[in-house]
């Protein structure tokens, strides 16, 4: 069973990208496109206060007529932000992000230290690879071949 320290080691990339609250949603829009991803963490001194998303600008600054130059990261951010220990299962993440309709989740070790970003894409891309394996293996046994 993978667990998310697996899930972080396979990630090409263990950088986090951050923002402050004080910086506008358009320099926020600009990093994710800088970087090609879809989330940053919104850090104010040393801890996490928030996660700004794509999505939270399609419907807190497009929708309600806003501009994303005009506003800070602050006022649209998720402020209640939701996350994971390393040892916790892939299993245990996809349900917590199902249930509460989340595509990232900051990983955090015992002592509160930020280990990693994972999205909903990390843990499909591990649980495609565990039933891959799961399958040869299957194949090689029902074959008779030793592998």
């Amino acid at each position: 069973m993978t667990v998310v320290a697996d899930i972080l080691k396979s990630k090409p990339e263990a950088v986090v990208h951050t923002i402050a609250p004080t910086d506008s949603v358009f320099d926020a829009l600009q990093r994710m496109a800088d970087k090609g991803i879809g989330a940053l963490l919104v850090i104010q001194d040393d801890a996490i206060v928030g996660i700004v998303t794509e999505r939270d600008y399609a419907r807190k600054i497009v929708l309600k007529g806003r501009t994303s130059a005009l506003t800070l990261v602050r006022d649209v951010m998720t402020s209640h932000v939701m996350f994971v220990r390393p040892t916790q299962t892939s299993e245990e993440c996809m349900a917590l992000m199902t249930d509460n309709r989340l595509r990232h989740l900051p990983v955090m070790s015992e002592d509160g230290k930020l280990l990693g970003l994972i999205s909903i894409g990390d843990l499909v891309k591990g649980i495609i690879s565990e039933q891959k394996f799961v399958i040869e293996q299957l194949e090689h046994y029902i074959t008779g071949h030793r592998g």
